[in-house]
């Protein structure tokens, strides 16, 4: 009777026992295996503040990311994580441009903005200049470009009547670069042919400095690779004084699509990527093949130290740039871009707020200038890459490029014509 009574006690601690054993393992192996995956997150989006804010999020339960910008259990938007925070532009749709255009180029000149070539779609690519009036909000005065000219990711810059433009990729898909550039007269619409470069160069940062044109970094021949060489020639009145391209400090970091300014004698270069979509290997069509990219948040600056200097990062990784700016009240606005990739499916987040770098940011405490600093002053009324972007007479304009597909998919879609504006008061 003991033996049976002490039998049934051992049987009641056993059925007790071997669930809470099951559940501490369960427990166990659980939090080891949470544990192992937080650094692995962490260190895939510890590349800007916007990403750790994400992880953040991330680890709260707001958001739950998924494959291609689906929404998680919650119901929430994901694949967003990328938007920050700013004010709300009132944005008003105006004349669009005459055809869609993606990875095209433009110079504003007084009240008129230049638009270059660009894709149509991926395997279709202009080869004339539109003009829009600010003025009185039309598009007209289309002409050609020479047949030999390069159709997008050129490097452009103008001094206010000729515009010199650089190199560039020949034709549509993934084809490489060229190494021919051109000047035009835009007072006379007439193009002569500049010295080629060294090497050809795609999407190559380029301006004009000191009174002479500089060309630096750009992705090599194969599109992918960076290059850090810069080159520069003497220039006047759409005139080169030198037979020859003359090499210069080297960029600190190469890459295509990004930003080049010059503003109070000093030569900034900023945002951009390593790395670009290829020829696919043996294609007759130079059909694209993806690669590899990172998009970066750097700023450069070369002054008369003629050494690079490094300045305050952007609020996030922002390329495809080059043409998406305008300088106003001491500062430069950039206005939309594209982003570091989705961290889970990689897929190209687009850029939807319009950045301002101020030049010359007082210091209250030391009266001292020169402290740059960067804002959000507004969201864009959807995301867009390669937009051409102007400012004139208390509005930011901007046209063409490749949007969203919509407020929840921060993915590239449709390219555009469309021509927006809107008051910006700095």
């Amino acid at each position: 009777m003991t033996s049976r009574t002490s039998g049934k006690h051992v049987s009641v601690k056993l059925v007790i026992l071997v669930p809470c054993i099951g559940l501490l393992v369960v427990s166990f192996i659980a939090d080891f295996l949470w544990a192992s995956s937080k650094p692995f997150y962490r260190k895939a989006v510890s590349n800007s503040r916007v990403e750790k804010a994400a992880y953040q999020i991330f680890l709260q339960g707001k958001k739950t990311i998924t494959p291609r910008g689906k929404r998680g259990s919650s119901g929430e938007v994901n694949a967003t994580f990328a938007d920050l925070p700013g004010p709300k532009l009132e944005w008003e749709e105006i004349a669009p441009a005459p055809v869609p255009r993606l990875d095209g180029a433009s110079i504003q000149i007084g009240n008129l903005l230049y638009v270059f070539s660009g894709y149509g779609s991926l395997d279709y690519v202009h080869s004339h200049v539109d003009i829009y009036n600010f003025s009185n909000n039309t598009w007209g005065g289309r002409f050609s470009t020479p047949k030999e000219m390069a159709n997008s990711h050129l490097g452009i810059v103008s001094d206010g009547r000729y515009v010199y433009v650089i190199s560039g990729q020949y034709g549509p898909l993934c084809r490489g670069p060229t190494s021919r550039s051109f000047v035009l007269d835009t007072q006379t619409k007439h193009w002569n042919e500049l010295p080629s470069l060294p090497f050809p160069r795609y999407a190559p940062a380029t301006q004009l400095w000191r009174g002479r044109l500089h060309v630096m970094g750009g992705s090599k021949e194969d599109r992918h690779e960076p290059g850090l060489e810069h080159w520069s020639i003497a220039v006047k009145d759409g005139e080169v004084l030198e037979k020859e391209w003359r090499s210069e400090v080297p960029i600190p970091r190469g890459g295509p699509h990004r930003a080049c300014i010059v503003y109070d004698d000093r030569l900034y270069v900023i945002g951009g990527q390593e790395g670009d979509f290829m020829a696919k290997p043996g294609s007759p069509i130079f059909k694209c093949s993806r690669r590899h990219e990172v998009v970066y948040s750097d700023v450069y600056m070369l002054d008369d130290s003629m050494k690079w200097k490094e300045l305050p990062p952007m609020p996030k990784p922002n390329s495809h740039i080059e043409c998406s700016w305008a300088i106003h009240n001491n500062s430069v606005i950039i206005v939309g871009g594209t982003t570091e990739k989705h961290p889970v499916n990689k897929r190209m987040i687009l850029v939807g707020e319009v950045l301002r770098f101020r030049f010359d940011t007082q210091d209250p405490c030391c009266f001292c200038t020169n402290m740059q600093e960067w804002s959000v002053v507004g969201k864009m009324p959807y995301r867009c890459k390669t937009t051409q972007a102007g400012y004139w007479d208390g509005f930011l304009y901007f046209t063409s490029g490749q949007r969203d597909r919509g407020p929840e998919d921060p993915q590239p879609r449709k390219v555009i014509g469309e021509t927006w504006r809107t008051k910006l008061k700095l």
